[in-house]
């Protein structure tokens, strides 16, 4: 069974909020299209994502992946940072 391959759902989305303790808040943003108006559409999804060490912080593009329940909001873990944020000057 250790060499089997898992079929886990992987998103990718930024961090919003990492103010919780082992835990971040990702925003997925997908399109979508109306089947009626053929029309694309933004749809958003906040999910409540397991933060270990709270490595991650606000604005960075980061990869998700579904697991077991870890609280009563909480069934993803960040696996990675995708890209980070650059830094504005002023």
């Amino acid at each position: 069974m250790n060499n089997q391959q898992t079929n886990k759902r992987i998103l990718e989305g930024v961090v919003v909020s990492a103010k919780m303790a082992k835990t971040a808040v990702v925003v997925v943003t997908r399109w979508k299209k109306s089947p009626k108006y053929q029309k694309h559409y933004k749809v958003t999804a906040r999910f409540k994502a397991h933060n270990e060490d709270n490595r991650y912080r606000e604005g960075e593009y980061v990869r998700i992946a579904a697991t077991r329940p870890l609280s009563r909001e909480k069934r993803w873990t960040i696996i990675g940072v995708v890209t980070k944020p650059t830094k504005q000057e002023s």
